[in-house]
Parts: C-alpha cells; sequence; structure tokens
C-alpha cells in the first residue's frame, strides 16, 4: 500500500470497516456530511453519509459518471499499479458507468428487451425454482442459505430470463467474487479477461440461434435505427448477469440474518406472510445488498455542508450509512418489517435507479415467503455475532449463513 503522511490521517476502509460497517458510518456520519477516506490499495475517495446530501448527490450532475474519466483519476493516483479498476476494460461500456447523453441512449435500448411483462411473466418459473430448491433443502438437517438457495434461486432465474446455459455457473460466480470483492489488480484483470472472452462467445451463439429470451432481445434491440454495439452488448449482458444475481443473492442472506437475529421479526412473518412485502423493503433499508453507489467523480468543486470536494476527484454516495441516518428514518438501528421503509436508496435514486429493482423485489418476496412457510423453524447454526462479511467496496454479503431447518 502506498504510505503517505496524508493517507496516515485518513480512515481506512478495509474488511475490519466493512465487518463494523454501520457502527463506522453513524460515527462518521454524526460528525461530517463528507469524510475523505483511502482504500488499503492507496486510492483516496469522498464518501457522502446524510440521507438528504445521498439523495441529492445521485441526480447532482457534476458528481458524473464516466468510466474512461474515472480511470484517468485513478491512474493519476495509482504510483505501484496496485489500484484494481471496478472492471476488465471490456466489460465498462454500460449504463451504470455513463451518464446522458450515453446512458439515455444506452438505456433506452435495454428498457425495450428488459420490459415490465417480461418480469412479471418470470413469477411462475421463480415460485417453481424456489420450490425445487426448498425440496432438496429438506433432505438435510442444516445447509449453508447462500449455498443451497440465496445462490441458486437468482442465478438460475437471470440466466434463464437472458438464455444462458447454467453449465458454467460455478465460474460465473467465482469470477463475480473476484471482480466485486477486493481481490489484487492482477485477479481482478484475469476474471474480467475471463468473463469478456465467455460473454462473446455467448453472444455469438445467440446470434447464430435466436431465441425467445431476453439475450436475443437485446442484440435485436433498435430504436431510431440504432443497436447496442459488440462491446456495449458485451457490458450490458455482464451488467445484468452481475446485478440480476448478486443484489438478490445477498437481499436474500442478508434479510435472513436479520430476521434470525430479531425473532419477533421472524415470528411476525410467519404468523402473517403478507408482511413479506415490508420485510424486504426493511431489508434493504436495514442492510441492502449496496454499501456504496458505483464510482462518480466531481467535474467542479461541490460542497455538501461546510465540505468543499475539489474537482477532479473520486466519490462514493454511501446508500449504506443513508438508510440508518436518523434524521430520514426513525430508530434506524431497529429491524421492523411493519415500518414503512418508503425512500431508502438501496436501488438508488434518479437516473441510475437500478431497472432490475423489480425482478429483485420478486425475488427476495418470494423467498423468504415460502422459505418461513416451508421452515417455520428455521435456525442458525451457528453464533449470528460470528458471522463473516465479504470484503468489497460494494456489495455489502455474507460469506456463508450456516442454519438448522428441523
Amino acid at each position: 500500500m502506498p504510505t503517505t503522511e496524508a493517507n496516515a490521517e485518513l480512515p481506512v476502509f478495509d474488511a475490519e470497516f466493512v465487518d463494523d460497517l454501520y457502527a463506522k458510518y453513524r460515527e462518521i456520519r454524526s460528525e461530517t456530511p463528507v469524510q475523505r477516506m483511502v482504500t488499503p490499495q492507496g486510492m483516496q475517495l469522498w464518501v457522502i453519509t446524510r440521507y438528504e446530501d445521498a439523495r441529492n448527490a445521485l441526480t447532482d450532475p457534476r458528481l458524473a459518471k464516466d468510466f474512461r474519466r474515472t480511470g484517468e483519476i485513478m491512474d493519476r493516483m495509482d504510483r505501484d499499479g496496485g489500484i484494481r479498476r471496478p472492471f476488465n476494460s471490456a466489460l465498462n461500456e454500460q449504463m451504470l458507468n455513463l451518464d446522458p447523453p450515453d446512458h439515455t441512449r444506452l438505456r433506452k435500448l435495454v428498457v425495450k428487451a428488459f420490459t415490465a411483462r417480461r418480469v412479471e411473466n418470470l413469477r411462475p418459473r421463480v415460485e417453481q425454482i424456489a420450490a425445487d430448491l426448498l425440496d432438496a433443502m429438506s433432505e438435510h438437517d442444516e445447509v449453508d442459505l447462500l449455498d443451497a438457495f440465496a445462490f441458486p434461486l437468482p442465478i438460475q432465474v437471470i440466466c434463464e430470463l437472458l438464455g444462458v446455459d447454467e453449465e458454467r455457473r460455478d465460474d460465473f460466480r467465482q469470477w463475480t467474487n473476484t471482480l466485486l470483492d477486493a481481490s489484487s489488480a492482477e485477479a481482478t484483470s484475469q476474471a474480467g479477461a475471463a468473463m469478456a472472452e465467455y460473454l462473446v462467445e455467448l453472444i455469438a451463439a445467440k446470434r447464430a440461434e435466436p431465441a425467445d429470451d431476453l439475450l436475443t432481445a437485446l442484440i435485436e434491440a433498435t430504436e431510431d435505427a440504432d443497436r447496442l454495439s459488440e462491446g456495449e452488448l458485451v457490458s450490458m449482458v455482464f451488467l445484468l448477469l452481475v446485478a440480476g444475481h448478486e443484489t438478490t443473492v445477498n437481499l436474500i442472506g442478508n434479510g435472513v440474518l436479520a430476521l434470525l437475529r430479531n425473532p419477533e421479526q421472524w415470528a411476525a412473518l410467519k404468523a402473517d406472510p403478507e408482511l413479506v412485502a415490508g420485510a424486504v423493503e426493511e431489508t434493504l433499508r436495514f442492510d441492502g445488498p449496496v454499501m456504496h453507489g458505483t464510482l462518480r467523480h466531481t467535474t467542479e468543486p461541490v460542497t455538501i455542508g461546510e465540505v468543499t470536494i475539489p474537482e477532479g476527484e473520486l466519490v462514493w454516495v454511501g446508500l449504506a450509512s443513508a438508510n440508518h441516518d436518523p434524521d430520514r428514518f426513525e430508530a434506524p438501528e431497529s429491524f421492523d418489517i411493519t415500518r414503512d421503509a418508503q425512500g431508502h436508496l438501496a436501488f438508488g435514486h434518479g437516473i441510475h435507479f437500478c431497472l432490475g429493482a423489480p425482478l429483485a423485489r420478486m425475488e427476495g418476496q418470494i423467498a423468504l415467503r415460502r422459505l418461513a412457510e416451508r421452515f417455520p423453524d428455521l435456525a442458525p447454526a451457528a453464533e449470528l455475532d460470528d458471522v463473516r462479511w465479504r470484503f468489497s467496496t460494494l456489495i455489502h454479503g455474507l460469506k456463508t449463513l450456516p442454519v438448522r431447518l428441523k
């Protein structure tokens, strides 16, 4: 890690920080709306911690998204070559990494393929996949909920939605974990290259044999004679595959953890399954799957409170911190599935609001409801205070969640 006198004065966003995420951000949020931090690799950035500031930042054009400019800023501070890039360059040409007019064009094309009807038509299939997984779980007394349920449910759904063969899902999971967790720059580059190669082959196969699936729809989507380029297709399929399963894996895992830590809430859900929509929204607020919005950069000096972020600096919008701001949510450290959690920022806000939010919500509701119905005596199989979190700068998710079913 590059060491400078300045870095020594800054909080370090490392594995220890993630293990105590909400307490750390509570301390920072009470002192300043914006905190400068440094990653273990020496990347300096600013974190916006309070709800109103974060919500405004998500629509502030001075906090821009452009993966090319972000890369230039990272290169400027990367003296030792140890700072890992968010993704392989071949996977960056997608709407999450771009502002208008590029974002507008790409989102318009994707919305043509990723319709609400296509998502809602998946409901019976999501129910069936959940039932099959729960059947398989019933043959055991204990399972790792992530391996047995939280991962295979959304990965099978998104693979079927896109028309992707599941046979390489274990490779895909490994690539995704490497790209999203705080892996080395070399490991990230290798995983990105492997993922890009796989997606190029996938798109070529789908061009040769079109089908009634989302990937074919993306290939064929047009708007005023415009269509996605090959590079944009690769990046967009990557985004949909990763976001389409990774958020839901951690929504389910974090939600079950919160329910097990709050037995009265688990009892309430079992007694009234109609509370499941509120349980999902409260999970998204209380311990959502995404800690920070993806990297932004300042195009001019931006003042928040009494703090001015200079031009050309990297910025995280602290979604997890904002969702625990007591000025917005009463008793934010309490998990309450009857709370009105509307307005949480788990899926972002503004033009970059998560396109897959309806699918994640559907999967989360089906997963928690069917789990409560099938295994009402679900209990932790290890001390809940000893759970281990993945070290990522983006995703907040567990490494494992061992549970007893009977």
